[in-house]
């Protein structure tokens, strides 16, 4: 019986591990001919990109929902190292030490916050990066609503103005007052560039800029944090921001086990795969999600989002069962770009191509957000095999819906 291994069950790992049991069903095989099993440190699918949300009900997925219905096992593990000369995976397990051998390797492990060598980040800041952390913040905030009111109390600062801290400092009003912490609060976003969202492009920044500023959120621009404490953060300016919430959005990498491989990778720690979604120089290993970068377009690599992850992980799925039984294999090629940024009750900003020209704003923006976000990135719930694997073509959706031309 061969043997294919997904590490990881994020968006790229899941559809992956379900795209390869959808071909596996296609070519008549079964799990007695063709073992897939998917490795996670957790036992569920986490919609990562709403941890940032109040309502964390419906982001944590379990796996049996969606892998058992399809004859895909899963275990939870910590992948230790890799050897793809041995073709070998090093597990840390609730049993101990573990070795498991593969004959195809889908490397699904995402991505992770950076976080440098700044005293008191690790013990006192706070970020959404995955659904245990978003859980830990949600509770801290709940407590701090049950406290007595300080301006520390009511005050959270947010560090790193791109994607992530935007969205997390524009829906923190509403989980301030959602925690019971109500009356006068204090928002702050710090950067040390020069503006807010300096990836998004001149066309969307305007937006951004006035959506903040309509939420009373404070800005700190071209500035560095020094220290963080339980009682506030210090930037290089000198000021210190007394605060009882931090939080730290500033900038994501690779999981570090890409560099398990040969080969090139880029400034983000991923390793570059074709548009097969296979790791150049390494036999038998296919990569997808924020741990890969491919062009899709002939000309733009992919960018770290679920937009990217999820036919990555499709395609990643399809052609680790081709390349092992022998059958030709599907290039990935995505002719659309947008971006959707939620900001908060202002409503959102939805742009499409790589300028990012603005297209939607405000509520018409929101419903394509939400639309997004609870519907069009969930798998199907219903446990039918006919339904999870429908969605698990290797196709590339159409770009999302938009409602309206509506601009605030």
């Amino acid at each position: 019986m061969a043997r294919i291994v997904v590490l990881g069950a994020g968006f790229a790992g899941l559809w992956a591990a379900i795209g390869a049991a959808r071909k596996r069903d296609e070519i008549g095989a079964s799990d007695r001919d063709i073992e897939i099993r998917v490795i996670d440190r957790n036992p569920y699918h986490n919609i990562r990109v709403r941890n940032y949300e109040a309502d964390l009900g419906e982001v944590a997925l379990p796996l049996p929902r969606l892998l058992d219905p399809i004859g895909v096992s899963h275990g939870l593990g910590e992948v230790e190292a890799i050897d793809p000369v041995r073709r070998e995976i090093s597990l840390v397990t609730s049993s101990g030490e573990e070795t498991l051998g593969y004959d195809r390797l889908v490397l699904a492990l995402g991505s992770e916050v950076m976080r440098p060598d700044i005293p008191g980040l690790a013990a006192h800041a706070f970020d959404v990066d995955t659904y245990a952390a978003a859980l830990r913040l949600e509770e801290h905030l709940v407590s701090l609503g049950r406290s007595a009111p300080s301006p520390e109390r009511s005050t959270v600062v947010v560090v790193g103005a791109g994607f992530t801290g935007i969205e997390v400092a524009a829906e923190m009003p509403d989980r301030l007052a959602r925690a019971g912490i109500t009356g006068s609060r204090r928002i702050v976003l710090v950067d040390p560039n020069p503006a807010v969202g300096a990836t998004i492009g001149a066309h969307a920044r305007p937006v951004v800029e006035t959506a903040l500023a309509s939420l009373d959120i404070e800005t700190r621009l071209g500035v560095r944090v020094v220290s963080i404490e339980a009682a506030g953060m210090r930037l290089n300016s000198g000021e210190f921001i007394a605060a009882q919430t931090v939080i730290w959005c500033a900038g994501m990498r690779a999981s570090p086990l890409a560099a398990s491989f040969p080969g090139a990778r880029d400034r983000l720690g991923r390793l570059l795969v074709d548009p097969l979604m296979r790791v150049a120089d390494v036999g038998g290993v296919f990569a997808a999600g924020d741990v890969a970068s491919s062009v899709i377009d002939g000309l733009h690599p992919t960018v770290m989002s679920c937009q990217f992850a999820r036919p990555m992980g499709r395609f990643a799925g399809h052609n680790v069962v081709a390349d092992l039984v022998g059958l030709p294999m599907l290039p990935l090629r995505i002719d659309w770009y947008v971006t959707v940024l939620d900001l908060g009750a202002w409503g959102a900003l939805y742009t499409e191509g790589w300028d990012r020209e603005v297209k939607t704003t405000g509520a018409a923006a929101k419903a394509t957000k939400e639309t997004i976000n609870c519907k069009r990135i969930y798998p199907p719930m219903s446990g039918s095999k006919d339904e999870l694997f429908a969605a698990a073509a290797p196709t590339v959706q159409a770009p999302p819906p938009t409602y309206g031309a509506s601009r605030r």
